[in-house]
């Protein structure tokens, strides 16, 4: 186990950087008027400023409401609304209206639609990409609850990257995620490294998590195809949410990001403030 930080107070490699520039500003109006979500906002991303400075955004598809609760997420638990069939198209022109070169699509778990969601997903991939003909687009998807039809009809969209979290280690799986099976985050993996998609997953570290549990994990990955990983510090977004476990030191996601490309991974992102979409343009180019 890494050596705990007593200190209820952040430290020091976690302070974030507040967005100020006018690009910032183009993006939540964009945002606002197209009545879109983004995961930006409702995940409480720590590189909001960041991203929305450079002109990136991760949109959120399905609303705002997820069926799942999950112990680490900020998003909205409950009953969702109906499905905007509108939203496709305003996140089509959204992304024309910003000049974005690549964006990342993600949504809530929608465990209450007969198809979870799979339809939407579809739609919306090929509106943006036939408003958008030159756009890189990278898929970041809930588990679908492993169902092989619809997941593959995303693949089938023809996203350049998709990713799905696997967010943990197996034996905290079961604590920190609602519904959301372990061996079930691999399958899905599995299913998208076996096409030509580029395949992403990503980790938060902090939670209880030994270095042990966090090299099998890149392992696991590895054995089922996972091309590009994440790994970033679990930040507790509200009192309802579990707890840090511990703060990781910046040198300890390094020695991370050395033995994941050691092991074989293409690309690695792991730092403190590492989440699944930070720098997500870089991670197309993986297979050249």
């Amino acid at each position: 186990m890494n050596k705990i930080l007593n200190s209820r107070r952040k430290p020091d490699w976690l302070k974030i950087k507040l967005a100020q520039s006018s690009t910032y500003s183009k993006v939540k109006k964009t945002v606002r008027d197209n009545n879109l979500n983004t995961i930006c906002t409702s995940g409480n991303c720590p590189n909001l400023g960041e991203c929305w400075d450079s002109g990136t955004a991760t949109f959120m598809i399905l609303g705002d409401i997820c069926t799942r609760a999950c112990k680490f997420c900020s998003v909205k638990t409950g009953k969702p609304l109906a499905v905007d069939t509108n939203e496709p198209t305003h996140t089509a022109e959204a992304i024309k209206l910003l000049k974005l070169k690549h964006c990342v699509i993600t949504s809530v778990d929608r465990d209450d639609l007969f198809d979870l969601g799979s339809n939407a997903w579809c739609k919306t991939i090929i509106t943006i990409i036939t408003i958008n003909p030159r756009i890189t687009i990278e898929a970041l998807i809930p588990d679908f609850q492993g169902k092989y039809d619809f997941i593959q009809n995303i693949i089938d969209s023809k996203p350049n990257v998709i990713s799905h979290n696997i967010e943990t280690v197996e034996r905290l799986t079961p604590v920190i995620r609602s519904r959301a099976k372990y061996e079930t985050s691999l399958a899905v993996i599995n299913q998208i490294s076996k096409s030509e998609v580029i395949s992403k997953s990503g980790i938060m570290l902090g939670i209880g998590e030994t270095e042990e549990e966090v090299i099998r994990t890149m392992d696991d990955l590895l054995n089922v195809g996972c091309q590009v990983l994440t790994i970033g510090q679990y930040l507790q977004p509200s009192k309802t949410n579990i707890k840090v476990s511990e703060y990781i030191e910046p040198k300890v996601f390094y020695k991370y990001k050395k033995i994941g490309l050691e092991k074989g991974f293409k690309y690695v992102e792991s730092s403190p403030l590492v989440r699944s979409s930070y720098r997500a343009e870089k991670h197309i180019y993986t297979r050249q």
